[in-house]
């Protein structure tokens, strides 16, 4: 009895046909030839249940390529020869496919591994390189933290040899280690620098504090603020000297200028006094009637003139003011006693010298004050008194 791809002769030999003919593959004694056939079939059907599994495992990708080779290899070998009934031509053929699959997957396998190991490499260099460029960076803070990342990020790159490897990491290491020694040299120089910056400001508080007490107040304010462009252009101590030494300066300078405001304070309030008494005496000459009593109207102007001298300074926005009202008084005086009498006489010379030098004196008064230039001020008030004395003197002689 016979198949499409064999059969059992009557002594009981099993036959397979094969496109080279038929070939012996065993034989058949344990019970009928249907069940011979069927016994061979099923071989068969078992041998094509492991090729479909190889190739299921080569096609998915799932399997390791090495191994699903071994095993489509060794079924190989046994398939030509097997006591098996069924088209084992075409198993073979099919495990043909199976190993060409195999080695198509270890060469794509091989290719990705080698891609993957130049990417990590090419990654690695980028590293090295950046690592170069930082060398030479001043972001100190930045860079620091940056090499640390990138060390970081070397050390995880995997798919690269162990020499590949060791040499990018002692590139990036070699870079790090200019990078630092850098910023330790610029760091180094910034203390040194700012030792120098706190030897100066400290010159500068010292200075302040001793100023603190100054009634000096135009002189020492303009050196104030000459300490303070000093103290702005000398650069930064470390922060807590700074503080230090800012909260020293500081002090000093609100002292000085807390006592120059009290001081002015007071000052104008004795000047709007002064201003009221002035205004007094004002009012006082301008009771005096000359044309009366000749020499009673000069010794009460004489009075009023010496009062007037030592009642001190106005404000400076009614020095003018109250000046020319007293000389518009002083006029009418003397034009009214010059009425009363029987001989026109022509003011002295002497008058009229002592008359200009006082207005003379006033303006150079006037001016040391805006300029705060105490010592001419003083030495002015102080002629200024004496040349007022010898007018009033030269006045009343006349």
């Amino acid at each position: 009895m016979s198949s499409e791809w064999g059969r059992i002769d009557d002594d009981g030999t099993v036959y397979l046909r094969t496109a080279d003919g038929e070939r012996v593959i065993g034989s058949w004694h344990a019970g009928s030839v249907e069940d011979g056939l069927a016994f061979y079939v099923r071989r068969y059907d078992d041998l094509q249940a492991e090729v479909a599994l190889l190739e299921k495992r080569a096609t998915s990708g799932l399997g390791n390529p090495s191994a699903v080779g071994e095993a489509a290899r060794k079924l190989r070998e046994v398939v030509p020869s097997a006591a098996a009934m069924g088209d084992l031509d075409g198993l073979a053929s099919r495990l043909d496919a199976v190993l060409r699959t195999v080695e198509e997957r270890k060469l794509a396998k091989r290719a990705e591994k080698a891609a993957a190991a130049q990417a990590a490499t090419n990654r690695m260099q980028e590293i090295v390189d950046e690592g170069e460029t930082l060398a030479a960076s001043e972001s100190w803070k930045a860079t620091g933290e940056r090499f640390r990342e990138l060390a970081k990020e070397l050390a995880a790159i995997s798919g690269v040899d162990h020499k590949t490897r060791e040499v990018q990491r002692r590139r990036l290491a070699k870079y790090e280690r200019k990078f630092r020694q850098r910023r330790g040299t610029h760091f180094a120089e910034v203390e040194a620098s700012r030792a120098v910056v706190a030897e100066h400001k400290q010159k500068l508080a010292v200075e302040a504090e001793k100023l603190a007490e100054s009634t000096d107040w135009t002189t020492t304010a303009r050196r104030y603020r000459d300490l303070m462009a000093e103290w702005k252009a000398a650069g930064r101590a470390s922060r807590e000297k700074d503080e230090e030494l800012w909260t020293r300066f500081k002090t000093a300078q609100d002292t000085f200028f807390a006592h120059r405001s009290e001081a002015f304070a007071a000052r104008d309030a004795e000047q709007k006094s002064n201003l009221d008494a002035k205004r007094a005496l004002i009012a006082e000459a301008e009771t005096i009637d000359a044309s009366a009593d000749r020499d009673g109207a000069r010794k009460r102007l004489r009075s009023i003139h010496d009062r007037w001298e030592k009642i001190g300074h106005v404000p400076r926005e009614s020095k003018n003011e109250v000046e020319d009202q007293l000389a518009a008084v002083e006029a009418k005086i003397r034009e009214a006693s010059a009425a009363g009498r029987t001989v026109e006489v022509a003011e002295s010379p002497l008058v009229i010298r002592l008359r200009e030098s006082v207005g003379k004196l006033e303006a150079r008064l006037a001016r040391a004050e805006a300029a705060g230039d105490t010592g001419l001020a003083e030495q002015t008030r102080e002629s200024l008194v004496t040349q007022r004395e010898w007018l009033a003197q030269a006045e009343s002689a006349s």
